[in-house]
This record gives structure tokens, sequence and C-alpha cells, in this order.
């Protein structure tokens, strides 16, 4: 059975462009308001939306992830809150793609077989889970493949050819590739190195190549959307969110705009750059 992940690839690339891969944390800066933020990603022209799962340890984030997070955690945002913000979406969007990305340790004291059955329930379509590694594939990636769940995995400038193969196995959906080296939001990628390493990553896989890490706004954007097949923003989403909020941390008047503004700039980036398409 095709997902809606793969089939909104599949869209994309007949277009002749590259998709564009939203993230923001799910719960931040409270439920409400995440909700209505999430809600008007795809208008905005979001191909692909990310939700991260708040966590009290994230270690592979860089400060401002981890910060929306804690204001998550801290506005009472939750695994089970979560899946029910997944469900509300899908009242008024059945077709967009959702990815929940996080961290191992709430699923597994959630319940590894109830997480899935509720993730495919209320309408997720893959997952990312940062700290399970390909050797761990019995503890999450089989069981949500088995599911009808796509698991991404996420290579890196230090995944060499050794490691490649054991990365592209089991995963589904996408590739998520790490332009740089170390945590999110932090240095601009190198264009003509990631374009070496997505042309390297597809002569061993056909799954689509989607680039994060450093992308600020529509010329990065489009940077990125030469040679890959979709752009994934995520901190600069949070950086202003986090600069429209008022003194206490609390959305205003300007949160939702803020944002929707920014992922509206950065798909006309993306957008920009054609490709040849699929025949």
């Amino acid at each position: 059975m095709t997902t809606r992940i793969e089939t909104r690839f599949a869209k994309c690339q007949a277009e002749g462009r590259a998709a564009l891969v939203t993230f923001l944390m799910a719960g931040d800066p409270d439920p409400a308001t995440s909700l209505e933020l999430i809600s008007a990603l795809p208008k905005a022209g979001a191909d692909v939306i990310e939700i991260g799962m708040p966590f009290t340890d994230p270690m592979a984030d860089g400060p401002s992830i981890q910060a929306a997070g804690l204001r998550a955690l801290a506005a009472g945002m939750s695994l089970a809150k979560t899946l029910g913000l997944v469900r509300a979406f899908r009242k008024t969007d059945n077709e967009t793609p959702i990815v929940l990305m996080g961290y191992f340790n709430p699923i597994y004291v959630r319940g590894v077989d109830k997480f899935l059955a509720e993730a495919k329930e209320v309408g997720v379509d893959g997952l990312i889970v940062v700290d399970l590694p390909p050797e761990e594939d019995d503890e999450l990636c089989i069981p949500a493949l088995k599911a009808g769940l796509n698991f991404i995995r996420l290579a890196t400038p230090t995944t060499d050819e050794k490691r490649l193969p054991k990365v592209l196995t089991n995963t589904s959906g996408f590739l998520y590739y790490v332009s740089i080296t170390g945590i999110t939001g932090a240095a601009t990628p190198d264009y003509s190195k990631v374009a070496g390493a997505v042309a390297r990553i597809k002569k061993s896989t056909k799954l689509p190549v989607a680039v994060g890490f450093g992308v600020k706004n529509a010329q990065t954007a489009a940077s990125l959307a030469e040679s890959a097949d979709g752009v994934v923003v995520g901190s600069a989403l949070i950086d202003t969110l986090k600069n429209s909020l008022d003194e206490k941390g609390a959305a205003t008047a300007k949160t939702i705009a803020a944002v929707t503004a920014l992922v509206s700039d950065i798909a006309d980036g993306v957008r920009r750059v054609r490709k040849a398409a699929a025949e």
C-alpha cells in the first residue's frame, strides 16, 4: 500500500520540483497554538510536516529545538497529546503527510505496539527516531513497517560507503540527509558537498533524499533544492516562532503569521528550482 509520503514525493517529482518538509515541535508554545500553526502549514507551502515529540533529553537537537521541547513540556504536552494533535489535524487535512520525529524513550514507555496502533489510527504516516540505529531495527523499525508506517532514517556527511547500505536497509518514505556534522540549527552547509553527497546516496537507493540542517530562508532552500528531492526546515521556523512570543513566552497575534510567512518564503525558494519532471 502506498503511503501519503510516497504519494507526495511522487507528486512533487512529477511537478518537477523538490518537496518542502517543515518541522515544528508538538505543543510549542501551547497545544492550541501548535494545532493552529501545524494546520496552517500546508496552505503556506509545506508538502510534508514533521512534528517533534517533546522529550526531556533531546541529545541530537540544537538550542532552538531543545527550547521548543521545554516550552511544550511546560505547557503540558505529552506523547498522548501529540497523537491527539495529529488526530485533530486530520479532521481538516487527510492528504498532507505527517512524520513524528523524536526519541525512542517516550515510545518505549508508552509501549511499542500500543504506540504504533495509535499512530496509525490517528493518521501518522512515518517516524524518525534519531537514537535508534539500524542495529536496533527489531525494537521499532520492523514493527513500524509491519504497521504500515514509513521508517525514515538519517544519513550524515560521516556516513561512508561501508555504512550507507546498513542505513538504507528497511528505510522507507525518504532518506533524511543531514547536511552538516553536529546539532540542528548550526552552520550553513557547503552546497557543493551536499550535491555530491546526494548524488552518491542516490546511486544506492531509489528513495527520495531530503536535505536538512542549515535552511534559513528562500535562498538557502533553493540552493539545496538544486540537488535534493526534498528540503527540510526546522530551527529557522522555531526561531521565528520564539521571536513572536511575548515576554512570558506566550503566543501573540503575530505568531501564526510570522511562521507561515517564513514557510511561504522558503516554499517560493524551493519551487523556483525546476527539475526534469518524472516521465
